[in-house]
């Protein structure tokens, strides 16, 4: 802190660019609780260094997440391999403004950071830092510790990777709005019908327990079984739950609690009008970022 009571500039620099610090670490591990790991590690290593050789101290500050991020992706990558059941990104509770930035709400979604996962940690990294951030080819190869021209190269095969799994069809909000809150009526009702309206023939439901509580061992795929599950598998706490509808990674989703507190997150993926894919996240230690929103930005 100076003598005038402003933080230093190093201090400001940092705060300036904190949310999208996060937002890189983030889409990089999928988890809130290690991106602030993350963030821990580059602020300390931010402070050691001379500002007055920093060109750009954005791009700087991006290189060491990104780097820090990238240590930290192959020790996950082994913590992943002794997870109990399957593994879910960590929800975010998000604001307006991301779902309003349809290219930040996409890669933040449930659904691409999935799709994200299948890449290497430098592949995810060049494909965020180039899809996403719109980053600069010398840039990136200065964060991963590559040459321009592997860096290209590494794009291009991640590209071609992504877009052969991503959702492709976009929705407009106010048919992502319409199908939601008919999905939302049929579950807090168990209305069998209105879920099969609503319900994709193909919808995919994954949950998340991390072996603490008790999910779904495997997906669960097409509409009659994912009837059933919402139908018969709610309906002994229906009358207990609230069901409250929030943004989570960009898009619609539920909050299922009990006496106040969080059982459930439910993230909703919604194409051609119709529910294609539920992402249920009951693992507790997952729940740090959902009782208040995070602020992503690009």
């Amino acid at each position: 802190m100076s003598k005038d009571s402003r933080p230093d500039p190093a201090t400001e620099a940092f705060v300036r660019h904190r949310n999208l610090l996060f937002t890189v670490a983030y889409e990089l591990l999928g988890s809130a609780t290690d991106a602030e790991d993350v963030l821990q590690e580059t602020w300390l290593r931010w402070a050691d260094v001379d500002l007055a050789a920093v060109r750009d101290q954005r791009a700087y500050l991006v290189r060491i997440t990104t780097r820090q991020a990238l240590n930290l992706m192959r020790t996950l990558g082994r913590r992943k391999e002794t997870y109990v059941g399957p593994w879910l990104p960590e929800p975010l509770l998000t604001t307006p403004d991301v779902a309003e930035d349809v290219e930040l709400a996409d890669s933040v979604s449930m659904a691409m950071l999935l799709v994200l996962e299948t890449l290497n940690p430098t592949e995810r990294a060049v494909f965020v830092l180039r899809e996403v951030f719109d980053l600069g080819y010398n840039e990136i190869a200065e964060a991963v510790d590559k040459t321009p021209a592997a860096v290209r190269q590494i794009a291009h095969r991640a590209q071609a990777h992504v877009a052969a799994r991503r959702p492709r069809e976009t929705v407009s909000p106010s048919e992502t709005r319409a199908a939601f809150g008919a999905f939302q009526r049929a579950v807090e009702t168990g209305d069998l019908q209105g879920l099969l309206d609503i319900l994709a023939p193909d919808v995919v439901v994954l949950a998340d327990g991390g072996g603490v509580k008790k999910a779904l061992p495997r997906p669960v795929v097409g509409a009659d079984k994912v009837v059933r599950l919402l139908t018969v598998g709610l309906k002994p706490v229906r009358a207990e739950a609230t069901f409250e509808p929030v943004e989570v990674n960009g898009y619609p989703a539920l909050l299922l609690r009990f006496d106040g507190g969080i059982d459930t997150v439910v993230a909703v993926r919604i194409e051609g009008g119709l529910v294609t894919g539920l992402y249920a996240v009951r693992n507790p230690g997952k729940f740090s970022h959902v009782d208040g929103p995070t602020v992503l930005t690009r």
